[in-house]
């Protein structure tokens, strides 16, 4: 088993939209919070604004607020796990503005399979295959009156 990795991803909301990473593997297009792991000796704000120059491009600059959520995910628990197998990840999740003349493009250094970033409107995520899946849910909610649980759970 590898260690524990801690990642932290943004939650960016803007009228009735969210802002993902879009990516395709075998099986399609799939949607993730733009964000990621957390590097020796960085902290959580750091790795956050790292991580979206990275996945959103270098136009984006984001304001980063409140923690929403924590996750966690054990690979060799869910539909994953012939390749997440040793894989235990600490998600936190945090509540993110970006600049308002933003346009979505491809990250600096995109991720693995990464197309590109999209605003996907939020009554309309149930369409789309997102992972964790949970945040079909919890999204919604979050939206309207931001009550919710923090802690997740492993769940994907």
């Amino acid at each position: 088993m590898n260690p524990i990795r801690n990642s932290v991803k943004a939650i960016i909301i803007k009228n009735d939209e969210i802002l993902l990473i879009k990516l395709k593997n075998s099986e399609g297009i799939f949607y993730l919070l733009p964000g990621g792991g957390q590097e020796p000796e960085e902290t959580f704000i750091e790795t956050l604004k790292r991580e979206c120059k990275e996945e959103l491009g270098g136009t984006a600059e984001i304001t980063i607020k409140d923690l929403l959520l924590i996750r966690e995910y054990i690979g060799k628990n869910h539909e994953f796990a012939e390749y997440d197998m040793d894989v235990h990840q600490i998600e936190f999740m945090f509540e993110c503005e970006i600049n308002k003349d933003y346009i979505p493009t491809m990250g600096n250094i995109p991720d693995n399979m990464q197309l590109g970033t999209e605003w996907l409107k939020i009554s309309e995520l149930k369409n789309h295959k997102i992972y964790p899946s949970v945040l079909k849910d919890i999204i919604p909610k979050l939206h309207t009156d931001k009550k919710t649980k923090i802690y997740l759970g492993d769940v994907n």
